[in-house]
């Protein structure tokens, strides 16, 4: 899934190539928006919400969309036709001079702009938003301290935007263990953190780079190097699945640097 700086970097594309100008095409191919016109209308704003997309426009409706596993966007020259030999393409708004496709897009829903809420609202503070609030992300981990840590980074409802990527990397750069409780780390406050300076550092690009080494596999500490040696300490590289079955997600690990519980 699409980290929260993947879908920043996805709105400001968006925001560059719409914001501003009337739509010429608009096909929505989702069934229970396929009949709706939205062409002559203007797309007045491209907002990020966690990992959710919200476009506006200036009939006051919202298209809201989210990329989950698979989903993306791709901007390309008006004039060029859409290449979707698979039937992957859910949406195409097209002006004057810029057409924009969103491939295997979810949750895609058309609402009043003033009902946006309905579907971003239960998201805790967005960690690349101008509104990011520390104190209030760090309270809502806290509110559940025998949850483990790697799951409350997880859950949008605590702070919006952090993947299984910076999960895995904020745990180890914090020296914890990802199965350990909430309750049981120093400080929250410093997770929260480490996680807000990942995801910012990385904000201008679509890859994850924690370690400061953008070589092709020097990205990152633990994330996707199972079996490898640690950077630090020169320990396999663990990895089990974490969480609830419905939502449980890959954890990476070093045991000798993140000491504590496990799987």
């Amino acid at each position: 899934m699409p980290e929260g700086n993947t879908v920043w970097l996805t709105a400001r594309t968006l925001r560059s190539a719409l914001a501003g100008h009337q739509l010429t095409t608009a096909e929505l191919r989702v069934a229970e928006l396929a009949t709706i016109d939205l062409r002559g209308h203007t797309v007045t704003e491209v907002i990020p919400r966690g990992k959710h997309l919200l476009i506006r426009f200036d009939n006051f409706l919202t298209l809201h969309s989210h990329l989950r596993m698979d989903g993306k966007w791709r901007v390309q020259p008006a004039g060029l036709s859409v290449h979707d030999p698979h039937d992957h393409v859910r949406i195409i708004l097209r002006n004057a001079t810029r057409t924009a496709i969103g491939d295997r897009i979810h949750d895609t829903a058309l609402i009043p702009t003033t009902a946006e809420n309905t579907v971003v609202g239960h998201l805790g503070p967005d960690l690349l938003g101008p509104d990011w609030d520390a104190e209030e992300a760090t309270r809502r981990i806290m509110a559940d301290p025998a949850r483990s840590v790697a799951e409350a980074l997880l859950d949008q409802r605590n702070l919006a935007g952090a993947g299984n990527v910076y999960k895995a990397e904020a745990c180890f750069l914090r020296g914890l263990s990802p199965w350990t409780p909430v309750g049981d780390v120093s400080s929250i406050a410093g997770l929260v953190d480490v996680v807000h300076r990942l995801l910012g550092a990385n904000r201008e690009r679509y890859d994850h780079v924690t370690t400061g080494d953008a070589r092709s596999g020097q990205r990152t500490w633990v994330y996707d190097r199972a079996g490898k040696s640690c950077r630090r300490c020169g320990a396999p590289i663990q990895v089990a699945w974490q969480g609830e079955t419905e939502q449980a997600r890959v954890s990476y690990w070093c045991a000798n640097c993140q000491p504590g519980p496990g799987p």
